[in-house]
């Protein structure tokens, strides 16, 4: 049971990540930290760029170290397997309703985004590596996906603060490598194309990180016991359908909108 926990608190963290980078902050970076907003600067965007995922890594090993602590009060305490991966699929399935807004369930987040001051203020190491920190960590900036809450839910109910260390330090480096996705972007045209072609996909997002939640929670469900996992797994038909007509009878986004350079801010 232990392997399968770690296993999906791996899979959910490098996802969650991934989706994490089209909130708004994640959005900012993909704007603030490139070629041509550096050269602008007259700063080096590798040097910068490199400090931004510097600074996520640790970001996620300081969201790994509180994990690990929490991992090792759980570790104390007298549970079997079985019973901790119950927890896990309830949190999964919490996750899923609340990434799938059913009946309108949402899971609380805070809108806060970095500093853009900061731009101004301090040398590029200081806010590449400071800006990484904050997006690294998970949880001081936007919340994207209720995936970030599962990942930690998980890495804690491995019970081994070496797992939950390293899950916190996998998510951070995902969350940074995401800034070289604008290496190329050295013109205002490329950074609105970019842009562009990125809210494009976030609807594609959005499914593949349901899709894991769910994934992820069902495997772990059957883990326990066949019978749940079919409980498990009709509860989720039933939110799958339920989710498809609602996104049906949403408008499509619009992708020929023009792109502006997208703001960060403390909120």
């Amino acid at each position: 049971m232990n392997a399968d926990l770690t296993l999906a608190a791996f899979i959910v963290a490098v996802v969650a990540a991934v989706r994490s980078t089209w909130s708004p902050c994640g959005l900012s970076m993909l704007a603030t930290i490139t070629p041509l907003a550096e050269s602008g600067r007259g700063h080096r965007y590798r040097t910068t760029a490199i400090w931004f995922v510097v600074g996520s890594v640790l970001g996620g090993a300081s969201l790994g170290v509180v994990m690990a602590l929490l991992a090792i009060a759980l570790g104390a305490l007298v549970t079997t397997g079985n019973e901790l991966v119950l927890v896990a699929v309830v949190a999964g399935a919490i996750t899923v309703a609340a990434d799938t807004r059913i009946g309108g369930f949402r899971l609380p987040v805070h809108h806060r985004q970095v500093n853009e001051r900061w731009l101004d203020q301090f040398r590029p190491w200081v806010y590449g590596a400071g800006f990484g920190w904050q997006i690294g960590a998970g949880l001081a900036t936007y919340i994207k996906t209720s995936a970030v809450y599962l990942m930690i839910v998980l890495a804690v109910l491995t019970g081994s603060p070496y797992v939950a260390l390293s899950v916190g330090i996998a998510f951070g480096l995902v969350r940074g490598l995401a800034v070289f996705l604008g290496r190329a972007i050295t013109t205002s045209a490329e950074l609105a194309d970019f842009h562009r072609a990125f809210m494009a996909a976030d609807r594609y997002a959005l499914t593949a990180i349901v899709v894991c939640e769910a994934g992820t929670t069902l495997a772990l469900s059957m883990a326990v016991s066949p019978l749940i996992g079919a409980v498990v797994a009709g509860v989720f038909a039933l939110t799958a359908v339920a989710w498809s007509l609602r996104r049906g009878r949403r408008p499509a986004p619009r992708t020929d909108a023009a792109i502006t350079t997208p703001s960060v801010t403390v909120r």
